[in-house]
């Protein structure tokens, strides 16, 4: 019995997006190659994480809220790792800010907790009834892939996707990556 050949390429519109599909796939693979000896440090360090559940108070943006958890009297501020959403007065940081908003307002998340940040944030991977909060908002447009080391990140193909797709900030021109409009116009929020 011989096998059937199927000409996978025949789903795409034009030539360009043939390109453009190849060239990411290519894109990933060579981070994912790249990110090996990150991702094995990282490892190395994941016993120093803690994970905590609590109540989500407040959305700040796209990419951080305050979890009230049980043991502390303060709620906790959090920074969602490995993600990047716009600034809130960035092209889509409103629009981030109330999808994260409309999914975690008000519900018991896990934090699974790395490190904190510049701002003194909590930088933790969020779970809400077991599906991670970041690859989420990534997958839906509202946040880019964030990564170490030259990498693109956990989420690369959810973002990929999201871009093949135009959803969220990639619906339309060309986005601004948060990082770049920093650079050029500083946070848009003082003490988050």
């Amino acid at each position: 019995m011989q096998a059937q050949k199927v000409d996978y390429l025949k789903h795409f519109k034009s030539l360009a997006e043939v390109i453009q599909v190849r060239a990411a796939i290519i894109i990933i693979a060579t981070n994912v190659v790249c990110a090996a000896p990150a991702v094995a440090q990282h490892a190395a360090g994941a016993a120093a994480q803690t994970t905590v559940s609590g109540t989500v108070t407040r959305v700040v943006d796209g990419d951080t809220i305050w979890v009230q958890t049980s043991s502390r009297s303060k709620p906790l501020k959090v920074r969602i790792q490995a993600i990047d959403a716009p600034e809130i007065c960035q092209v889509g940081g409103i629009a981030a800010r109330d999808a994260l908003k409309f999914r975690v307002f008000g519900n018991r998340v896990t934090l699974v907790t790395s490190t904190t940040d510049s701002y003194r944030r909590t930088v933790a991977r969020v779970d809400l009834q077991g599906a991670d909060i970041g690859r989420w908002l990534v997958g839906r447009g509202h946040a880019w892939s964030l990564g170490q080391f030259q990498s693109a990140g956990p989420y690369a193909a959810d973002q990929l996707q999201a871009q093949i797709a135009r959803r969220g900030v990639f619906g339309g021109g060309t986005p601004e990556r948060p990082t770049e409009f920093r650079k050029r116009h500083g946070s848009c929020l003082s003490g988050q």
